[in-house]
């Protein structure tokens, strides 16, 4: 198992970045920078990538809608340049309400397109001549074009041929897309009690048809992370990220973390977070996160709880912890963490 961890999009993110060099110190592995509508996040990987030298790095996730599919396959291969082959491409279909309210783009297609932009990036990477038809028509041609674009290859030769894709799924046909044919898994509200009865179904599918050469499949699941004595109340640090998302991350019906609620067993309790975030009341939404729940998704609490945590992880699938260090200590417990995990 290895250690992942990501940098607070929403918070001071350089002064994080200079936490993630001390991070690689104490043992982490794997670095994500999520992107949602404010900075992007290559342009902190392309500092991190001086300021670290052995961890891998990657968005976690880039939007599909948000670059055509050359550039990401583009934008991966400068990353692993610049990182000395350290890179991953985290990639996800985001929501309706970023797509369309920020990318000004029509949400449409979401498991089409990731197929295709797959298929696309690996091509590139392969210094092979672009040529791809279906939604994607490469090189464009008919009405509007000038009927000169003809297929290029990636002028740069690249670290590798292959860069891990690691996508961003919830939803079955998706989860069963990324066990087909990405090297690694990001679900998000993992618990490992239930996660194989609601997702169990979809990997067994797409791992039936994911090629050999791809490798096991690397699932990156976690929740904040705090190891001590008396820090069970630090637990509650996670109920506004959890009301965030069920309740406000998307419209009723669209919300996909919403529904995950719902298929691990709390569908009043989501209806409830999701109905007093819309109206509002953030706080009260917090409130109605279920302590049960909470317990699941964190690794809270002394080194006995959070070992046993650890292994409940492990037997559920996964293999790269996913980890938000909190509380006064958080490089002694990721140092704690990196000593359980690696024993």
């Amino acid at each position: 198992m290895r250690i992942a961890t990501q940098v607070d999009y929403a918070g001071d993110v350089l002064a994080t970045a200079e936490q993630v060099a001390t991070w690689e110190d104490a043992g982490v592995d794997l670095v994500l920078v999520p992107e949602a509508y404010g900075q992007d996040a290559i342009s902190l990987l392309g500092y991190l990538a001086a300021r670290t030298s052995r961890v891998e790095l990657g968005p976690g996730i880039l939007p599909i809608y948000s670059r055509t599919p050359a550039l990401i396959a583009q934008t991966a291969v400068g990353l692993d340049v610049i990182s000395h082959g350290r890179a991953v491409l985290g990639l996800g279909a985001s929501g309706p309400q970023v797509v369309e309210g920020w990318h000004g783009v029509p949400y449409d297609r979401p498991l089409a397109r990731t197929r295709e932009i797959i298929e696309i990036c690996r091509t590139v990477w392969r210094r092979e001549a672009l040529e791809h038809h279906g939604i994607y028509e490469i090189p464009c041609r008919g009405p509007g074009t000038t009927g000169l674009g003809k297929p290029l290859k990636l002028i740069t030769h690249p670290p590798r041929s292959r860069i891990p894709i690691y996508l961003a799924a919830l939803g079955d046909r998706n989860v069963a897309l990324a066990a087909e044919l990405a090297e690694g898994w990001l679900p998000f509200l993992f618990s490992p009690e239930r996660a194989g009865e609601v997702w169990g179904s979809a990997l067994r599918e797409g791992l039936a048809r994911r090629a050999s050469d791809l490798g096991p499949l690397d699932i990156v699941a976690g929740g904040i992370l705090a190891i001590g004595k008396d820090r069970e109340g630090l637990r509650d640090l996670a109920r506004p990220i959890v009301a965030l998302y069920v309740g406000g991350m998307g419209a009723k019906g669209r919300n996909f973390y919403h529904d995950v609620m719902v298929r691990y067993g709390f569908g009043d309790l989501a209806d409830a977070i999701q109905e007093r975030y819309l109206a509002g009341d953030r706080e009260g939404a917090a409130a109605l996160v279920p302590e049960e729940l909470l317990r699941e998704l964190t690794l809270v609490g002394d080194v006995a709880w959070v070992r046993d945590r650890v292994d409940a992880w492990r037997a559920a699938g996964v293999t790269t912890l996913l980890v938000t260090p909190v509380g006064p200590e958080p490089l002694a417990s990721l140092r704690t963490l990196a000593e359980l995990v690696h024993p």
